[in-house]
């Protein structure tokens, strides 16, 4: 925007700001803060179109084609959960980490006036290895060696127990590492009423499975040549989550600015957009 040129971004959700909104607690980053941020986007003439999921609503080719937009820069980040693949993963009370979140942060399902409430029961079961100290002075138990084989329902199709084995530590494999094996005759059962998968994410398929010639990994993870978030489709950039799977905020900052930059040396200059705006689209 700053080069003069026309910008617009294209928001899946509601709200614009990406997991800068929804994804990251207010204690750790406040939305006002987020809002600052794109408020000023906004003065400098950048479009934002929220409730646009590209891959569905418009796809990467239709943007290049008749809506005529000369580069394309995908940050749709990597959201998509993973599960555990055990029984009873379906019930009420069960949320992915991303789903918790973005209803806390972006919807405020804690409020009991909310139209999609989320369960806040008093025993939640949540597995994931982070932030471990905070964790404990807020009274969070950690099982370690614990591993979910079946979460139970009560009789109204919410979450009631779940059935857990202990595991230990088995032998080195060839790598060193020694991997986890159940303890014979552990199995136990932990009383919950609500319980998080927070297992890691990766991207959404939805933009690779809509942009033929998009070369990704075998994660899912887009491919870009170096550090200039060029990809395998001409005048296509891409950089943050959806190219290194989930990182930090500032490499996903330093990903856009180095894609910018590569952007503008890519689109070829009639005039100097430098002291003219080229209202050229983005």
């Amino acid at each position: 925007a700053k080069l003069g040129y026309k910008v617009t971004v294209y928001e899946a959700l509601h709200v614009a700001g990406g997991v800068l909104m929804y994804g990251i607690p207010e204690f750790r980053l406040p939305k006002a803060i987020v809002q600052q941020e794109i408020d000023g986007l906004k003065k400098m003439g950048v479009d934002f179109e929220c409730n646009m999921v590209i891959g569905k609503v418009l796809t990467i080719d239709e943007l290049m084609g008749e809506y005529g937009y000369e580069a394309v820069f995908v940050g749709s980040g990597a959201g998509l959960p993973r599960f555990m693949g055990i029984p009873g993963e379906s019930l009420k009370g069960v949320y992915s980490a991303n789903e918790f979140l973005t209803r806390s942060n972006l919807m405020k399902a804690y409020l009991p006036t909310s139209k999609t409430p989320i369960r806040t029961g008093r025993k939640v079961a949540v597995a994931r290895k982070e932030e471990v100290e905070h964790a404990e002075e807020e009274g969070i138990i950690f099982k370690t060696l614990c591993n979910p084989v079946e979460i139970h329902p009560d009789e109204n199709g919410f979450v009631k127990s779940i059935t857990c084995v202990e595991m230990e530590l088995g032998e080195p494999d060839a790598s060193g590492r020694r991997r986890p094996i159940e303890k014979k005759g552990s199995e136990f059962e932990l009383d919950v009423d609500t319980v998080i998968m927070s297992l890691g994410t990766s991207p959404n398929p939805l933009i690779r499975s809509t942009t033929p010639g998009l070369e990704t990994n075998k994660h899912g993870c887009i491919v870009t040549d170096g550090d200039d978030g060029k990809t395998s489709r001409d005048g296509v950039y891409a950089g943050g989550d959806a190219v290194t799977g989930a990182a930090t905020v500032i490499k996903a900052m330093g990903a856009g600015k180095a894609a910018a930059k590569a952007i503008d040396e890519y689109i070829p200059v009639s005039y100097t957009h430098l002291t003219l705006p080229t209202n050229r689209e983005v």
